[in-house]
């Protein structure tokens, strides 16, 4: 008998999830996943056209297996050219059953799908399909990048691509059937002219994490992890002042972390600085002081300054727009391409245009931005939001041979040249073509002072905890202490923020601040990085193993008081992290009876002397 994972599901108001257990299952369980991946080596890709024809006789399709990673290159063999809209990898019936515990990517940043097979489950609202306008076969369920599959009682498997160099990998799955597709874009592939395709991962074991962390390496190898050697602290703007933000406010609350917490690093002005999306060195009036001048004194006060672009969007009325209306991605009739016309047009001063990275002379404007607020600003850490809009696979690009990944890249790479040596935080980006080009990544939707969103942004970024470190440094989204929630639902949200390991900014208006806030902000700063592991994916226990402690992670995502308790190695002393409170000691399993309804707590376990 071997070991692996059982699950079934458990819901949380509208949202379902899957939970995972150690049980035993037969060799004929294992034997399924086994009758997949033998299924899988034995394809046959198929090369289609607009039209939906297969283009084998055009075309010829080279495989080469390494182990569980598969390379794919194509060759027209013909005198003429061919445009080829997709590349199917695979078409079957996979055989998995549909209570089987699913997880899929999102192309953006934005989207996520769990659930089973049977019934998937968007973890947030603002879908690829549905607020991006991505397509969606019918009666299928579309992710992008990796998707896992957890049969009852049997071993998880795992299917991921493990680059995106120009073509990003997608997945249409349902309850039966399993379709893995690169998206060509209907670009054109010239006589004798060969692609080399994005590489493929089919891994299964006993332990999601291990998968995980396999294929988290071999997309290291492809697209090598930016180097950022300590997390990034600090404080954002949004969060309490919006687009209203002011010169004055973020002073006041430069003021307050000087004198309260001057171990982070980063002070962030977020978006309201500008008077245009894509007039980025311009001053919005009501901003009320020089942009310049604000920066000048987060550095004499001993910060790094931080600030909000969205390089790839710009409004109707922008200067930027108005003046190189031919720097962006075209419509079929030639014209600027308005967002709003194929995708989601923006949250703010839109309906936004999408800037494209191929243009020669939107890349010297996309590093001149980054150098100036770089090298005369003072800036050295850049929230690039809304980026997925340049990657979006729609419209014409000024180099006709360019995919849309490979149109983002190439913006990344200018904007990389301009940012030198500063700090660069994807968020609203493309997941996949994202790798390699930024040094963190928003894993979560924006989060606001609320029960729901804490709990939904919380699972989000607890299911992304494995890029953690090993593509760049997760962002969970700013920690959000103020208003009149309860203490224990702030204390949840604290605790999750801490388990993902991932980066730390305070996102209230410090001014209001008591020690007790101020002191939970300290703590939740000096987490070294490493993400909590769980038991399973209902992430109610979990430890987080630092380098000289482990700590315990209890969370109670329910409206009700229910049993936390973790086996222990050897008899613990138990110390409350967030309070320094002395809980006793402990022999074989610390435990606590009635866990408070919507609350979290982080504990230290002291091994008590032999």
């Amino acid at each position: 008998m071997a070991s692996s994972k059982s699950t079934r599901i458990r819901c949380f108001g509208a949202f379902c999830f899957v939970l995972t257990g150690l049980v035993s299952c037969s060799s004929q369980d294992i034997a399924d996943n086994r009758s997949f991946v033998k299924q899988f080596r034995q394809m046959s890709p198929q090369i289609i056209d607009g039209n939906g024809c297969d283009l084998k006789n055009a075309v010829s399709v080279k495989i080469r297996r390494q182990g569980d990673f598969f390379n794919f290159s194509l060759r027209n063999n013909t005198a003429k050219p061919v445009r080829i809209k997709e590349i199917v990898l695979f078409d079957g019936e996979h055989g998995w059953p549909g209570d089987s515990a699913f997880y899929g990517e999102g192309f953006t940043m934005l989207s996520q799908t769990a659930g089973t097979l049977a019934n998937m489950i968007d973890i947030d609202g603002l879908t690829d399909r549905g607020h991006y306008k991505l397509p969606e076969p019918d009666g299928f369920r579309t992710v992008y990048g990796m998707m896992y599959v957890t049969p009852p009682n049997a071993e998880p498997i795992l299917l991921g691509f493990t680059s995106c160099r120009r073509f990003v990998g997608k997945f249409d799955v349902n309850a039966a059937r399993l379709r893995v597709v690169l998206n060509t874009e209907g670009l054109t592939l010239h006589p004798n002219e060969h692609w080399q395709l994005e590489e493929f991962a089919v891994l299964t074991g006993a332990d999601t994490n291990t998968l995980l962390k396999r294929l988290a390496g071999r997309i290291s190898e492809h697209h090598p992890k930016l180097p950022w050697p300590h997390l990034p602290t600090g404080w954002c703007s949004w969060y309490c002042f919006g687009p209203e933000v002011t010169a004055q406010n973020i002073i006041d609350n430069l003021e307050q972390f000087k004198q309260n917490l001057p171990e982070v690093r980063y002070i962030q002005i977020d978006d309201g600085y500008q008077p245009w999306m894509g007039d980025w060195l311009d001053l919005n009036q009501n901003f009320g002081g020089s942009i310049k001048d604000v920066i000048a004194q987060i550095r004499r006060s001993g910060f790094e300054p931080a600030i909000w672009v969205a390089p790839f969007s710009a409004s109707p009325e922008s200067r930027l727009f108005k003046e190189h209306p031919d720097w962006f991605i075209k419509d079929e009739q030639g014209q600027p391409l308005r967002s709003d016309k194929v995708t989601f047009g923006g949250w703010r001063l839109g309906p936004w245009y999408m800037l494209d990275g191929t243009h020669p002379q939107a890349q010297q404007y996309l590093e001149k931005i980054f150098t100036v607020m770089r090298q005369e600003w003072g800036c050295t850490y850049f929230k690039l939001d809304a980026i997925a809009w340049g990657a979006m696979p729609f419209g014409r690009h000024f180099d006709p041979k360019a995919s849309s990944v490979q149109a983002f890249r190439l913006g990344m790479e200018a904007i990389r040249r301009g940012a030198g040596d500063a700090f660069l935080l994807g968020c609203n980006h493309p997941m996949w073509p994202s790798i390699g080009q930024v040094h963190g990544s928003r894993s979560s939707m924006d989060v606001s002072h609320n029960w729901s969103m804490f709990t939904r942004t919380g699972r989000e970024n607890l299911l992304r905890s494995w890029q953690n470190q090993q593509l760049w440094w997760n962002d969970p989204d700013c920690l959000l202490l103020s208003g009149n929630l309860p203490g224990n639902e702030k204390m949840f949200h604290a605790s999750v923020i801490y388990a993902t390991g991932g980066m730390l900014l305070g996102g209230d208006d410090a001014t209001g601040y008591d020690p007790q806030q101020w002191g939970i902000l300290k703590k939740a700063a000096e987490n070294p990085g490493i993400a909590a592991v769980f038991e399973d994916t209902a992430f109610e226990v979990g430890t987080i193993h630092q380098p000289d402690r482990i700590l315990a992670v209890f969370l109670n995502w329910s409206d009700q008081p229910s049993r936390r308790q973790i086996k222990l190695e050897r008899p613990c002393r138990v110390i409350d992290f967030w309070t320094d409170q002395d809980l006793g000691l402990f022999t074989e399993t610390f435990f606590i009876d009635d866990f408070p309804a919507r609350s979290g707590g982080i504990y230290l376990l002291k091994p008590a002397p032999k």
